[in-house]
């Protein structure tokens, strides 16, 4: 797991926060699926309702798959929130784009990937946001089955999770990010979105996420 570099990722981390892509909310945290007590939470699709935050994003991808991915043939994105993101970036780089179901469609041909297969073609998968990274790869999981030569992946923002960590290097697939959790930190404090206080308890969350609780509110 790599950051595409540093300069980008604090622009992609202020302008998530800008256009409220990321929510910070320690005093009243999230629940998520796992049962963990979160403070953020991360909708990256808001950016797609930003022409210029769009842009951007879709510019930076375009760069990172560019540098790390030059073989690249097609374009994957993993449903549903890398779909769009998939597909602009297939139009800029005139590239096949096909996306890959969570789970089989239940009519029809039962689709798991829409689009043109082509065994041995090298892909890129593009996702919106990794967490553990197990949806992730599961979508890089198909479409080795399908008979494509996966050539890594790339994301708009990660937590950066050791977990996902060990997982992305089990899995041998290389993931950069444009942004990540500890690039966010330092932006939304200059920019007024939490106080010092706030900020160590963000911290705190990132290191123990599971035993988190929240911030205390008196």
């Amino acid at each position: 797991m790599e950051i595409f570099d540093k300069k980008t990722a604090a622009e992609v981390a202020s302008l998530l926060l800008e256009v409220k892509a990321i929510r910070l909310q320690p005093e009243k945290p999230f629940t998520w699926a796992s049962g963990w007590k979160s403070p953020i939470y991360c909708d990256n699709r808001l950016s797609l309702s930003f022409p210029e935050v769009r842009t951007f994003i879709r510019k930076s991808l375009v760069k990172a798959i560019e540098q790390n991915f030059p073989q690249a043939e097609s374009i994957a994105g993993v449903a549903t929130a890398g779909i769009p993101q998939g597909a602009l970036i297939a139009d800029q780089m005139e590239l096949p784009f096909l996306y890959v179901r969570s789970k089989p469609k239940g009519h029809g041909m039962e689709n798991m990937i829409e689009g043109k297969i082509t065994p041995g073609q090298k892909v890129v998968v593009v996702e919106d946001l990794v967490s553990t990274g197990g949806s992730s790869l599961k979508a890089v999981e198909d479409l080795k089955a399908a008979g494509f030569e996966v050539l890594g992946m790339v994301s708009i923002f990660t937590y950066g999770f050791d977990v996902a960590k060990k997982n992305f290097a089990e899995a041998n697939v290389k993931l950069i990010c444009l942004s990540d959790y500890s690039s966010m930190l330092p932006q939304a404090l200059a920019n007024d979105y939490i106080d010092d206080e706030t900020l160590a308890s963000l911290v705190g969350w990132r290191k123990d996420p599971a035993s988190w609780q929240g911030v205390r509110v008196d």
